[in-house]
């Protein structure tokens, strides 16, 4: 019998008393002060007077965010509505050269927001890609983009040029939610049928799955989002069953993160994941309305976002993407002495931040000499199962 969560309104308080503690952390302090308040669009995590590590640099919601003309696309489709075109309900999201790409399901397509030339786009796969229900993104390194669509219960491909290409799933195959790419292989979340599907990527042949309906090591309840380390080890967050799985490239369990609960380090209703170049590893919660992040053995670092209608605010956050390449084009919204070093995209479902933008990085002239030993003193017990 799974646990049923009695209350949401609040959730995420134990979490923010716990942040004085997971702040020193980051910060190399014993305690964390009170914070001064932060001025709207300058919001740090761990807050100031503390070296911050994530900054908040933006919001997307719509084309009036780039300041850019409505494209002919999207006043063909949307008709007088795209004079004010916003983003409805988005899912996942990409980067790749210079574009951010959304993933709206209530819309049924990709808002392609070009952040060289300021434009707008609205891909809706028309004539035989057409969407009904896209989820999710994955982008592959040669630019070809993997959409997850809950409507088709198919993968749709599409190329560098966002021309489409091809549609994997047979009938009753898989609900795919979302995919990864490691290699040649796609890995993809079944929803409907508790398993991760692993396709040859150019063909859309399955290769085998693994994992079957339970809450034990190895099994999977209503896997979605889906994350693939440097070492090919595969991450699955389970949203029904509460946690985080790792498992081996070919489907071997390797250790099972979090579990039900309102404590630090624990998930109430995981979704998006993603995983940086150093090992760490980033998790949405749509219930604490907030993304931890963890080390490799589960030890939790810090957590940033919160709920509420302010700058940093986050509404049943979703999909999350780390991007390295696309720094450029946001290091003018940080703040002139934080340095970014890659940047997080955390979108939100539903209230009036749609796609919010982080930068993680440094501030100039601030002590982060003692932030590793400080870790390593103070570091949270890892909340994790292995395999045995």
């Amino acid at each position: 019998m799974k646990k049923k969560l009695t209350q949401e309104c609040g959730v995420c308080f134990p979490l923010l008393f716990a942040y004085v503690v997971t702040a020193a952390l980051m910060t190399g302090c014993a305690t964390t002060p009170t914070p001064e308040p932060q001025a709207q669009g300058t919001a740090f995590y761990p807050p100031l007077p503390n070296p911050p590590r994530i900054q908040h640099l933006k919001t997307i919601t719509g084309e009036r965010d780039l300041g850019a003309p409505v494209s002919g696309i999207a006043k063909f489709v949307l008709g007088d509505e795209a004079k004010t075109q916003q983003l409805q309900q988005p899912y996942g999201v990409g980067v790749y050269a210079g574009k951010l790409y959304v993933v709206d399901s209530r819309a049924g397509g990709l808002a392609v927001f070009d952040l060289v030339q300021q434009r707008f786009e609205l891909l809706n796969g028309a004539p035989n890609g057409r969407m009904k229900r896209p989820i999710n993104i994955t982008i592959d390194s040669d630019g070809t983009k993997y959409v997850t669509d809950t409507g088709r219960d198919q993968i749709l491909v599409f190329d560098r040029g966002d021309r489409y290409v091809d549609a994997y799933g047979e009938p009753n195959q898989f609900k795919p939610v979302a995919t990864a790419i490691s290699g040649d292989r796609l890995y993809v979340t079944d929803i409907q049928h508790h398993e991760v599907h692993v396709l040859e990527k150019h063909t859309g042949k399955l290769l085998f799955k693994f994992g079957s309906a339970g809450s034990k090591l190895g099994e999977l309840f209503h896997p979605t989002n889906i994350a693939i380390g440097a070492d090919g080890d595969v991450y699955v967050v389970e949203t029904s069953n509460f946690r985080v799985q790792r498992f081996t490239a070919d489907g071997k369990p390797i250790r099972i993160y979090g579990d039900f609960g309102n404590e630090r380090g624990n998930f109430t209703r995981p979704k998006g994941i993603a995983l940086d170049r150093n090992g760490r590893m980033y998790v949405g919660d749509s219930a604490f309305e907030n993304v931890q992040i963890f080390d490799g053995e589960g030890r939790l670092l810090l957590f940033f976002g919160q709920p509420g209608g302010n700058v940093e605010g986050l509404n049943l956050p979703v999909g999350i993407s780390i991007d390295y390449e696309n720094v450029r084009y946001f290091q003018a919204d940080a703040d002139p002495h934080f340095n970014i070093e890659y940047l997080i995209f955390v979108v939100s479902q539903f209230g009036l931040n749609k796609v919010d933008v982080f930068g993680y990085g440094k501030m100039s002239g601030m002590d982060y000499a003692s932030d590793e030993a400080a870790a390593k003193k103070s570091m949270t017990k890892p909340v994790a199962k292995s395999a045995p």
